[in-house]
This record gives structure tokens, sequence and C-alpha cells, in this order.
């Protein structure tokens, strides 16, 4: 771990709320395993803490996108069940046996070199079978679901898991959701008696019908947003606060940041925040003459970033405060916290909630709280 001197920004992460998030998906998809999406360092929370919290919680089954995260799972968690969400990297079959890792497997190559392994060792390897039914990325094309059924029956082999990734379930009502459930059952009819996974957090949330046997989610455990225009009903996991840098009167018609983008409109309080897009404030939440930036929480309150997002500074218009409330160098701003979502945050920079937690790099103190033992409930 990198020597910090506690100074920059406060990355606080609840590891608590993240095992309540993970124990009340689970609670809604009675029936059906709840897995627990971990990739990108576990949406930048940080894949050891978060697959130690959630193991804690209940979770046994995890999905990771590389080898990589594979290896940290199997580090934090030693019993964990590991599923590689990118599939057999070419050439890694003994990786993954000697990590005790799943492939999910998404084509003939794939196939064919586990399969080889299997039949190297005289062992039937676990792994999982991904079928596209309507992204157009990873995934096995429907029209090879007989082809594969004959090759495993041929060798007696079968997959733990046969799964799809919805491409619209953050949107209830889209009819690419139903076709393809409608898709993904006529390849089950392929595989009798084989364990089905379809629901990412929105499929888990849109119904039932969608649970199958195991549901997979990622955005919700961490407090995102997983369904539009919805309240969003997840516990947030993430704080972020960074330290005010100085706090400088502006007169009316002087401009703020590179390129003089944004030019006050009044005499004005501005704050410099030590944050900027080198920690993953991104630029397209700055502030100009023609859009409002974002907002971040001084004091309790909600002010606009005006001009542009630098690497490495931010400057906030205070003015609101009042003259009676000057926050002083070092007090710290909310980027990230009860006041700013995750999702507003995204959506004043056009972008996902995702995005924002994923790119949590920058330079701050981490700092976890509980670790996701909770009272049985």
């Amino acid at each position: 771990m990198a020597l910090t001197s506690g100074l920059g920004g406060q990355l606080s992460i609840d590891l608590g709320a993240l095992a309540r998030n993970w124990r009340a998906l689970d609670k809604v998809s009675a029936g059906a395993l709840t897995g627990a999406v971990v990739k990108a360092d576990a949406y930048g929370t940080g894949i050891t803490m978060a697959s130690k919290a959630l193991h804690a919680a209940g979770a046994r089954f995890f999905f990771a996108a590389t080898p990589d995260e594979g290896m940290a799972v199997r580090a934090a968690v030693p019993d964990a069940h590991i599923f590689i969400l990118n599939g057999l990297y070419p050439g890694a079959a003994n990786l993954y046996v000697r990590q005790n890792l799943m492939p999910i497997i998404s084509s003939m190559a794939m196939l064919e070199e586990w399969l080889a392994k299997c039949l190297e060792r005289n062992e039937a390897y676990p792994s999982a079978f991904h079928f596209d039914t309507g992204m157009n990325r990873l995934g096995f094309r429907l029209n090879e679901a007989a082809l594969v059924r004959e090759r495993i029956q041929a060798l007696g082999y079968a997959p733990q898991m046969v799964m799809s990734h919805l491409a619209c379930a953050d949107t209830p009502n889209h009819e690419k959701n139903r076709t393809q459930l409608a898709l993904f059952g006529s390849v089950m009819t392929q595989f009798p008696g084989i364990p089905a996974s379809l629901a990412n957090s929105a499929g888990l949330m849109t119904g039932r019908d969608y649970h199958f046997q195991m549901v997979r989610p990622g955005i919700a455990l961490y407090g995102g947003r997983a369904v539009n225009g919805r309240k969003n009903p997840m516990a947030p996991v993430v704080t972020l606060h960074v330290p005010i840098m100085q706090v400088k009167e502006a007169r009316t018609g002087e401009s703020v940041g590179y390129g003089a983008a944004q030019s006050l409109a009044r005499d004005s309080r501005l704050a410099i925040l030590s944050h900027g897009y080198a920690d993953g404030f991104f630029r397209s939440l700055s502030g100009s003459n023609t859009r409002p930036g974002a907002k971040v929480a001084i004091r309790g309150k909600l002010c606009p970033v005006i001009g542009r997002v630098s690497m490495d500074q931010v400057t906030v218009d205070i003015t609101e405060l009042g003259p009676d409330n000057i926050p002083s160098p070092g007090e710290g701003a909310e980027i990230l916290g009860d006041i700013v979502g995750v999702d507003d945050l995204a959506d004043a920079g056009g972008t996902i909630g995702y995005e924002i937690l994923t790119s949590l790099k920058g330079r701050y103190s981490r700092n976890y709280v509980g670790d996701g033992n909770l009272p049985p409930g």
C-alpha cells in the first residue's frame, strides 16, 4: 500500500452498508442464489476488503472480469466460487485450474481449449457458458446452442451454469428485456437441468421472471442506481471528502480556470479544492458560461463548480454560504456522501454511477468502516 500523509482526500468505504445491500438483494431474490460482482476492483471500493465483507454477509459466488481479479478474490476468500466473466484467456487454462477459477466460456475456441484441458487431466473442471441474447458482446451465438450441447454430451461434460446478460434492464419496460428473456428461455431448452443466470442488479429488481437460479448484482451492492426513473433503495457505500486549499474573493467579469470558459456574473467568493480529473473528477463536471457545473457540498450546502476542472484543482462558488459562514483552508468539501450521491455526480457529468465509482483511483487516504459481519436477519 502506498504511503500517504493523510492530508489529501478522504475516501471512506462502509463495508457494513455493502453487506446490508447484499442482504437486501438476497431477500429480493428469494428462491435464487445471490452472487456478488466484484469486477473493476469491486467497483472502485477495493476487491480484497469488499470480497471479505460480502463473504461475511453470506455471498459465496463471486464474479470477476479477469483472472487477476479472480486471484485477488481467491486470496481474500479461499472458499469462494469464482466465475471469470471475460472467459478463458488463450493459453491460460492451467492458471484457471491452479486458482480454481471458472471461466464463463463464450466461444467454440474457448470451449475446445477448456475441454482439451479436461481431457488432458481426466478431470471435469467447472465452467459456465454464456450465450449472447442481444448485446453482441461476449457469448455464443444462439444458433450454436445445439452444437455446444452435442459437443459436451459427447464427452459427458456439463457446465455449472448457463448465463446471458440483459442490455436494457435499467429501463424495465424496454421491449428488449422480454425479447432477451424469451431467447434465453429457448437456449435453456438445450440444457435441461443446468442452473441458469440472467439478472444483473436491474434485472433482479425487474421481476422474478428474470431471476432463474442465480442473480448477479453489481452496481446495487455499492449503492449505485440500477433502475432509471425509480428511487434508489440501496444504502450509499462510498463517501469522499477533499480539502479546501484557499478561499478568495473575485470580481464581476473575471474569468475562472483554463480557457476562461466561465466568467463571473457577480462579485463572488471562491473555494479552491485539492481535487481534479487526476482523482476521477471528470472534466465533464466543469462549469462554463453555457452550462452549470456539478455541485459539491460545503458546510452542508450545495455549491457549484465554476470553470473548468483542472488536473489537481477544482474551483467552487461558495458565495451563497454567506459572509458569516466562510470555510477555512483545510476544511473538507463533500464530493460524494449524504448530500451528493454517486448518481447525482454522474448525472451532472453526463455519465453513469458505474463510471464514477470505478474511477475512484485518486490521491486519497482510504478508510474502511465495519467488516460486513451483521446480526442474522
